[in-house]
This record gives C-alpha cells, sequence and structure tokens, in this order.
C-alpha cells in the first residue's frame, strides 16, 4: 500500500487494498488506523485531514500489509469485541463469535431469575471470552475456567484482570472438567465441534488453533463427552448450556438425554435459524 498523506487518504488507501481479502474493508481499514494511532474510531473517522505521517504511518502500513498476507484482523489488532467488551486475542485462542453471545444471553437471563444460583464453570475458556463476560455481567458471580492449553489460560487471566473479575475467577488447568468437584449452578462450554476431516479446507483452519477447532469424527467427541461428564458436575436445578455445529441437534440432544434421563433438553437455534445451542436443565 502506497504511503498515504493524511487520514482520509490512508483510509482510502487501505479501503481498496484490502476488498482483495475482505468483506469490510472500509471497517477492517478504519479499524487498523485506530490502533496504529493509539486512539479510537470515532477520531479516525472525524478527523479525514489530520497528517499521517511518523511511527503512526508506519504502523499503519504494515498492519494492512498483515491482513493483505492473510493474517486475521483480530490477530493484527491484537484484540477483538464480544458482548460489547475487548478480549486480548493470541493465536493460541479462538476468535470469539457473534454466535457464541447466545450462551451468555441465556446464561444471565437464568443467573438474574435464581439469585441463589451463583456458581458456574466455563470449560474450555479459550481467550475466557464466556466466563470473563458472565462474571462481569453478575458481580457476585464466581466462575472456575479451564483448559488444556497453558497459553490459552494465561490470555484468560489478561482478560479477567483486564476486565476486573480475576478475584472472582479460578482457572484449571485440566482437559475438559478433569477431577473438578460439582455441583456448578451453570456450565457453559464452547467446545472444538467441527468435523476433523474437514479441517484441512477450512481458511479458519489455516489462522486459528487446530486444537481450538477439532471435534473428531463428526465433529462430536469432546460434546460427548462433556455431555458424559454433567451428572457430576451440575447441579439440580442448574444449566448446561454448550455450543454446537449445525446439524449436530439431533446427535447432542441423544447424548444429553442418555447422560442424563429425565433432564430437560432443548436446542436454540441462531440468527440464521440453524442450531447453536444446547441447553440442559437437571430436574430432582
Amino acid at each position: 500500500m502506497d504511503a498515504p498523506g493524511t487520514v482520509g487518504e490512508g483510509l482510502q488507501a487501505a479501503r481498496q487494498a484490502l476488498g482483495a481479502v475482505s468483506q469490510t474493508p472500509g471497517l477492517d481499514a478504519q479499524l487498523l488506523l485506530a490502533e496504529s494511532l493509539h486512539t479510537s474510531r470515532a477520531w479516525v473517522l472525524a478527523h479525514p485531514e489530520a497528517v499521517l505521517d511518523g511511527a503512526g504511518r508506519r504502523a499503519f502500513g504494515e498492519a494492512v500489509e498483515r491482513c493483505l498476507s492473510g493474517e486475521a484482523l483480530p490477530h493484527v489488532l491484537g484484540w477483538w469485541e464480544f458482548f460489547g467488551r475487548r478480549f486480548a486475542i493470541t493465536r493460541d485462542v479462538l476468535i470469539p463469535r457473534p454466535e457464541t453471545e447466545l450462551l451468555v444471553e441465556e446464561g444471565l437471563a437464568r443467573l438474574r431469575a435464581s439469585r441463589d444460583r451463583r456458581r458456574a464453570l466455563d470449560v474450555g475458556t479459550g481467550s475466557g471470552c464466556l466466563g470473563v463476560t458472565l462474571a462481569a455481567e453478575v458481580p457476585d458471580l464466581h466462575v472456575i475456567a479451564t483448559d488444556r492449553s497453558p497459553a490459552a489460560l494465561r490470555v484468560a487471566r489478561t482478560n479477567a484482570e483486564r476486565h476486573g473479575v480475576n478475584q472472582r475467577m479460578d482457572f484449571v488447568l485440566t482437559d475438559l472438567a478433569g477431577a473438578l468437584a460439582g455441583p456448578f449452578d451453570l456450565i457453559v462450554a464452547n467446545l472444538p465441534y467441527v468435523p476433523r476431516e474437514l479441517l484441512p479446507d477450512l481458511e479458519v483452519a489455516r489462522r486459528e488453533p487446530w486444537a481450538a477447532l477439532d471435534g473428531g469424527a463428526e465433529g462430536l467427541v469432546l460434546l460427548e463427552r462433556m455431555t458424559e461428564a454433567l451428572p457430576g458436575l451440575l447441579d439440580v436445578g442448574g444449566w448446561a448450556l454448550l455450543e454446537i455445529g449445525a446439524g449436530q441437534g439431533p446427535a447432542v440432544l441423544g447424548m444429553a438425554r442418555g447422560a442424563l434421563p429425565g433432564a430437560a433438553v432443548e436446542l436454540r437455534p441462531d440468527l440464521a435459524g440453524l442450531d447453536r445451542m444446547l441447553i440442559v436443565e437437571r430436574q430432582p
């Protein structure tokens, strides 16, 4: 990208260049320039005549080039937004998706309706976006967050500190829930659910950690293990919210009903109408 002279020229040049690799090149350019100048996107939009030079100009050019080389925008920025908050992001964790906010919305609705339910478990926390958001939204909630990746737990701890909830969160290095003792009132999990055979052809698998995507055969291996663990983790009257892949609904319904006979089990679609969340409520 040619070095521009003003903020407006920089945005125009970046927008044109990023059009080859992004469906939102204008927004991407604004975010990259704001980050490069250590300012806000609103300031960038309000000052197209400002001179763009020095370190900010160089940083902006380098950031655009990284995106053009195939690097994911959140990795270039070093953060991504989830439920109205910025979360630190590295290549060690999955980039938060809007559909995962469904788990937060459902969890918050249930926690706010039951003020005596304040022990939560976030399995496979990654960036911590689920557990940290729940803790930030419910001031007296205690959350245990697990992950099998030490690097991911470091990112999650950073985000807990950033949002002021680290005193109410514990981070445990373990596979799924390991030997954790229940019961928990709320369990949330966005586990890998992409069928392994599909991963080599997915662009996301070239940008984000394979381990955060690989759900094994048919994408159901970890979901099955998680549902099998629910009897020892979920309190009577408590809820488990698991993100699932499109088309996996019938299979995970069967798993949940087999693990907890008599539980209230349902599927919740995303905005596209695809099955996206399994809800399990343990009955007495």
